[in-house]
């Protein structure tokens, strides 16, 4: 089996509806389907057993948050890649997961663009492995529901780090991709549509996002992080004639990549 989708859902009835609706009318349906439910109170436990037959496994049962439930899927999931698609997202049409097993590669992780709320005015691309870097990773993240992951990595590194709420996918990249330096492919493809509506987009959670990427990049290679934060303040403290539009263009970058990122 080279594929398993993992959907995750609490109380979003009409978002996993919609989320199951994308994987069915998919034109390939060599995939297994995992579906791990938090003891949802809204009816989605009845559209789960309604659709029941259609996954490999299911549970709605009380977790410890996102990656707790993300987590449950893995170990309940048997294929080669893992594509998380939680309830509300959807795949972009119905040709992904057929274009996905033509795919002639291999890499530790896949990954394609995301287009939010399903519009092609609004798409957020994964990088191209030459931009795939710890400063691109500081203001921006491999897109998660477009992101064709190697169960043997969570099986060598472990799984997503349940003691944050929002940003321990991008953690898991972060420590993946940079700091193991496994394998990558940025397939120009938008895969999924994602949802806006999640906990990570709503703005009373922009507080806490900035803390838990801020206490990761305090443990994740501190002493390289501290040579970043030198570096950002010797940028802002320039203050040679020439070089205020050089200096304009560095902040106005890092701005608009910090926007991107918790947009």
């Amino acid at each position: 089996m080279k594929l398993s989708i993992i959907t995750i859902n609490f109380n979003n009835k009409v978002g996993l509806e919609k989320t199951i609706q994308s994987v069915l009318s998919q034109t390939s349906h060599d995939f297994e389907w995992v579906v791990i439910d938090g003891s949802s109170t809204d009816g989605s436990k009845e559209t789960i057993e309604k659709y029941q037959n259609h996954f490999a496994y299911w549970c709605s049962e009380p977790d410890k948050g996102i990656y707790n439930a993300m987590n449950k899927g893995i170990a309940h999931a048997n294929g080669e890649y893992l594509l998380f698609l939680n309830s509300g997202d959807s795949l972009h049409d119905d040709g992904i997961l057929n274009e996905f097993h033509g795919l002639k590669k291999s890499e530790d992780i896949i990954a394609g663009d995301i287009a939010l709320d399903g519009s092609l005015e609004h798409v957020l691309c994964s990088p191209d492995d030459s931009e795939l870097d710890y400063d691109f990773m500081r203001f921006s993240t491999v897109r998660h529901s477009a992101a064709f992951i190697k169960r043997s990595l969570f099986e060598k590194y472990g799984g997503y780090d349940e003691s944050f709420r929002i940003v321990s996918d991008w953690k898991f990249f972060l420590e993946v991709l940079i700091k193991h330096n496994c394998s990558y492919y940025h397939w120009n493809r938008v895969v999924s549509d994602f949802n806006t509506e999640g906990i990570s987009e709503r703005p009373e959670t922009n507080e806490l996002h900035m803390k838990e990427r801020q206490k990761v990049f305090e443990e994740f290679l501190p002493r390289y992080n501290k040579t970043l934060k030198k570096r950002d303040q010797r940028i802002k403290e320039l203050d040679i004639p020439l070089l205020p539009i050089i200096r304009q263009k560095l902040y106005w970058k890092f701005k608009k990549l910090s926007l991107i990122f918790n947009r």
